[in-house]
């Protein structure tokens, strides 16, 4: 039988209320780890660990080995936050026993691990103590650390799958957040989480994850959630409430979770009730992979994604690929600005040179004469016939970004900073000075207002547009969620469709706002990699186009682009 490790961190009690816990359903009783006919695993450590993900910090950690462990087949992984004091409470060593007896679970390595102190460096003085910055904050640390520095150590003396479906996290209260905030963030290195009396309140931002659970694209996740109503109920937040909340969100973005839930406090007692159980649940029907099961929400208002359409890299071997662009038939082009290259993808689905020796290039836009216009070293518009024969319409003019519309084009200056307006002739004027450089611009499909996202704020902002291009009336319209403890959404690109849609590539993904400025969905990102461009094509304009590092990306979705230089299009009322 295939191996898996499982990853257990230990859980430090935020307060031991209440002793009695009931379960939601009758747990199953497990032989005594002692049984005769029960082969014992070992437990070995704890041995230590220094950190430079979280510097200075110093740790330990305990390997459960089943006595079935083969070193010759790679094992799953499961992590518990909190060490050996969690995984005994739980009573894992003997639970892991019986269940890999009985071949319930896979063969399973049991990784106990504690949260980090850093000692003082004065007599006397306390430690300054991890627990809750490593494991009640969102974001990816936490993640890199196991990935980068737990795994590794422990891959040292055992051999370990690299699957995520192989890969577990468990943990309670802080530790609990923390298994599936792991997870969360690296859905490509783990998938199975349980979670107990999970700390989802407001001590480092945890209270926003129901909310991104229901706005996020699903990620490949199994999760299993305990709680009890006599649980915590502090400054911070219900817990009780909290656990429900998330599960009420996890049910209703469609994905796979369990719970049960109890009437008890913050401990340990019905979770190590019901860890046998959960365990089974958690590994039924191993060794199939965990997917994501997208559904169509009418709740969601904004549904933009196709059921078996994901991402498809259509481009890459660029120094740079930027400023993705689509034609009148939907054909792409973009630009490799670092290599002074633009391309163009037929319908073939090959990429070719379109304009070799073109200077660095970072902004393309068609228009109704059916030229490419471009930006050129930030100092120069011009355009290119279907040919590539070059024509210079501003010579000297300092601009970032430009956008087409029937009558002209607008430009984005940074130095100012400010939005200019020019004609197709080169006569140009100011449409609006700005408080701050703007990142990327787009105006409404009905051509009544313009998008403009501002480098380093959570917002955006919102034009009229006026005759002769003049912006007016701005407002800070747009709502945008951040990277965890950043102050820049990473904007760099913006699209509309013919819905009013407005989408915005952020560092946390492509988010889609309604006409009244809510982020209603966040679309997945095809890479780790920053978003540089985004554009809406293929002949019926419902492929959305991403240019990310060195690669092009494509991904069909349920909506159709609207295009800034051709007929406004009508929108529908928004909902209120």
């Amino acid at each position: 039988m295939r191996r898996c490790l499982l990853i257990l961190g230990c859980l430090t009690l935020l307060s031991p209320w209440v002793d009695a816990q009931q379960a939601a359903s009758e747990p199953t009783e497990e032989p005594s780890a002692q049984s005769t006919d029960i082969p014992a695993g070992k437990v070995e450590g704890p041995f230590p660990l220094l950190s430079n993900i979280y510097p200075g910090t110093q740790r330990q950690y305990w390997v459960y080995v089943p006595q079935q462990y083969d070193a010759s087949k790679p094992a799953c992984t499961l992590i518990v936050q909190d060490g050996k004091r969690r995984a005994d409470e739980w009573r894992l060593p003997e639970v892991l026993d019986s269940l890999i007896h009985k071949q319930e679970i896979p063969v399973t390595i049991g990784i106990f691990v504690t949260p980090g102190e850093v000692p003082p460096a004065k007599e006397h003085a306390q430690p300054r103590f991890n627990r809750s910055f490593e494991y009640d904050s969102l974001g990816d640390t936490y993640a890199r650390f196991l990935l980068e520095e737990l795994l590794p150590e422990v891959a040292k003396s055992y051999a370990l799958s690299p699957s995520p479906n192989d890969r577990a996290l468990a943990g309670a209260s802080s530790g609990g957040i923390c298994a599936f905030n792991a997870a969360w963030e690296r859905p490509d290195a783990f998938r199975r989480v349980i979670c107990t009396i999970g700390t989802f309140v407001g001590l480092r931002g945890g209270n926003e994850f129901p909310m991104l659970v229901r706005k996020m694209e699903p990620k490949p996740l199994r999760v299993f959630l305990q709680d009890g109503n006599r649980d915590l109920n502090i400054y911070a937040g219900d817990w009780w409430i909290a656990n429900q909340d998330m599960l009420s969100a996890l049910r209703w973005a469609g994905y796979d979770v369990k719970h049960a839930w109890g009437e008890g406090g913050h401990d340990g007692s019905h979770g190590a009730e019901v860890m046998p159980d959960a365990l089974r649940w958690l590994w039924r029907d191993y060794p199939e992979p965990i997917k994501t099961t997208p559904q169509a929400l009418p709740d969601r208002r904004i549904e933009l994604l196709l059921p078996g359409n994901d991402w498809q890299m259509i481009s890459s071997g660029h120094q740079l690929a930027e400023a993705p662009v689509c034609n009148a038939a939907g054909e792409l082009f973009f630009s490799d600005s670092r290599a002074g290259r633009i391309y163009r993808v037929g319908d073939d689905n090959k990429t070719r040179v379109f304009k070799d020796q073109t200077g660095r290039i970072t902004s393309l836009a068609f228009a109704p004469d059916n030229k490419l216009y471009a930006i050129r070293d930030a100092k120069q518009v011009v355009r290119f016939d279907a040919e590539g024969t070059e024509e210079v319409v501003l010579a000297e003019v300092k601009c970032q970004k430009i956008v087409t519309l029937p009558d002209g084009f607008y430009l984005t200056d940074e130095s100012v900073p400010a939005i200019h307006w020019s004609t197709y002739k080169g006569k140009l004027s100011l449409a609006a000075t700005l408080l701050e450089p703007a990142a990327a611009l787009v105006p409404t499909a009905d051509q009544g207002f313009m998008h403009v996202v501002p480098k380093e704020r959570p917002f955006s902002w919102h034009f009229q547009m006026g005759a002769g291009g003049l912006l007016e009336h701005r407002q800070r319209f747009g709502y945008l969620h951040l990277p965890y403890l950043e102050r820049s959404s990473g904007v760099n690109a913006l699209a509309v469709d013919k819905q009013g849609t407005l989408l915005v590539a952020s560092t946390i993904g492509i988010q889609a706002l309604d006409q009244l400025g809510r982020v209603h969905f966040i679309l997945r990102k095809p890479s780790k990699d920053p978003i540089s461009g985004m554009t809406f094509g293929g002949p019926a304009r419902d492929t959305i186009f991403v240019t990310a590092g060195e690669h092009v990306y494509a991904r069909k979705l349920n909506t159709q682009g609207a295009v800034s230089y051709e007929t406004p299009t009508p929108l529908p009322k928004p909902q209120l």
